[in-house]
């Protein structure tokens, strides 16, 4: 008997599937194109997408089901943002004169700005006011066409701040449709208290806050910010075994402004991600490749420092590393909360195509996540998030920039933008 659908999106002009799992090499220019498409759902899960006519076929309706006209219009799978600082109070619009005056990041954060500016904003901060400038900036994010966001903490620094950050992630999940995957990111910087004495706060993150985040269950993966100034490679080893020691998976902040050692330590660890690799060296790339583990390139960052160099995403491609596109959304070197925003740059300065940077997006962002057999295509099975754009076709996510191209969102079957 075939299943009755509650939602059916139909009159699709072009629909993007991302079917097929996990893009490689010259897969990720496979967007699963089909012209006249429609998608059904029930159950917040999709149950057929395809050409209209088989996902009529494919399914019953009823008086409850819901008709949605796409109008011609573009539909993809909702967008998936797999890197994203978005849990912080305060904003930091003077240090765009700093760079202008020609600071590099390091020397702002050297300077007690940067990601410790943050901290102490958001340590003053009262829950109250974190949860409503947080979700404020979900909303947009949503509003732009992400289904599911990566959260990370990191703007605590201390035990205490950081279990409560992660905790306020839980709570924003809970409130909002849209689905936050927690990451604990302890060594995000080494705070203040501990600037003379780097590797006592090393301790801290993997003897005290590692252990306890673990045993609350409050995040899914453990980062590290790998870079010269911050945390050496040994330092970021110790930081990711102990939180493998744990239960929680590695991710890493690799050879963002120098190459490092980043993305081997990566491969080595089986991360399930690498984020940023503007600085990887061959010899990474290739080690990313043989592991599995996934690049997130994020190139509004790369954009909105103004270093004139982006992660080599072509290299990724060509050498069969999975590649995934995040927002990277942060008060200091990416302050947006729109990953469609970043679809113009992952253009032009990635010189990814437009079908190559919706797959790094959705089902390569999900992957980032561990989540692709969940979401991030429309394919059976998985979670009804999709995205209706105002847009005839998938070039133009790519072409037309600076304006807010969502028709309507679909949140697990739910229209809810």
């Amino acid at each position: 008997m075939q299943p009755c659908a509650e939602l059916i999106v139909h009159n699709i002009g072009r629909l993007a599937t991302c079917a097929g799992g996990v893009k490689r090499g010259r897969q990720m220019m496979d967007a699963g194109m089909v012209t006249g498409g429609a998608v059904a759902a029930a159950g917040g899960k999709i149950l057929a997408a395809g050409s209209e006519g088989e996902v009529r076929r494919a399914v019953n309706t009823d008086g409850r089901t819901k008709f949605i006209d796409a109008r011609g219009g573009l539909v993809t799978p909702g967008l998936v943002d797999c890197h994203t600082h978005l849990l912080y109070a305060g904003s930091r619009e003077k240090e765009l004169a700093w760079k202008l005056a020609g600071r590099s990041y390091l020397e702002i954060l050297a300077a007690g700005g940067g990601i410790l500016s943050t901290v102490r904003e958001t340590r003053r901060a009262g829950d109250e006011v974190i949860l409503s400038e947080t979700g404020k900036r979900l909303d947009r994010a949503l509003a732009h066409g992400t289904t599911t966001a990566e959260v990370k903490s990191g703007y605590g620094l201390s035990v205490d701040e950081e279990l409560r950050a992660l905790r306020l992630i839980r709570r924003l999940g809970d409130a909002r449709p849209v689905s936050l995957v927690p990451t604990f990111l302890g060594a995000h910087a080494v705070p203040e208290e501990y600037k003379d004495e780097p590797d006592r706060y090393v301790d801290l993150v993997c003897l005290e806050m590692i252990p306890r985040v673990a045993g609350e269950n409050l995040a899914r993966f453990n980062d590290v910010f790998c870079e010269e100034g911050v945390f050496t490679g040994e330092q970021s080893r110790r930081v990711l075994k102990t939180g493998l020691a744990h239960g929680l998976k590695p991710k890493i902040h690799a050879d963002e402004l120098a190459g490092g050692g980043g993305a081997e330590l990566a491969a080595e660890l089986g991360a399930v991600s690498a984020d940023h690799l503007l600085h990887a060296s061959p010899g990474g790339i290739r080690a990313l490749a043989a592991s599995g583990t996934v690049a997130v390139l994020l190139p509004g960052t790369a954009y909105y420092l103004a270093a004139g160099k982006y992660a080599p995403a072509r290299d990724f491609i060509d050498a069969g590393v999975p590649v995934a596109v995040a927002s990277d959304a942060n008060p200091g070197s990416c302050p947006t909360e729109s990953l469609q925003a970043v679809f113009n740059p992952a253009c032009l300065y990635l010189r990814l195509r437009p079908a190559e940077v919706l797959n790094a997006m959705t089902v390569n962002a999900a992957a980032a996540l561990g989540l692709a057999d969940q979401l991030g295509s429309l394919e059976a099975g998985k979670s009804a998030d999709l995205v209706i754009w105002d847009a005839p076709n998938l070039d133009y996510l790519g072409y037309h920039f600076g304006v807010n191209l969502v028709r309507s969102v679909i949140k697990e079957g739910k229209q809810v933008v």
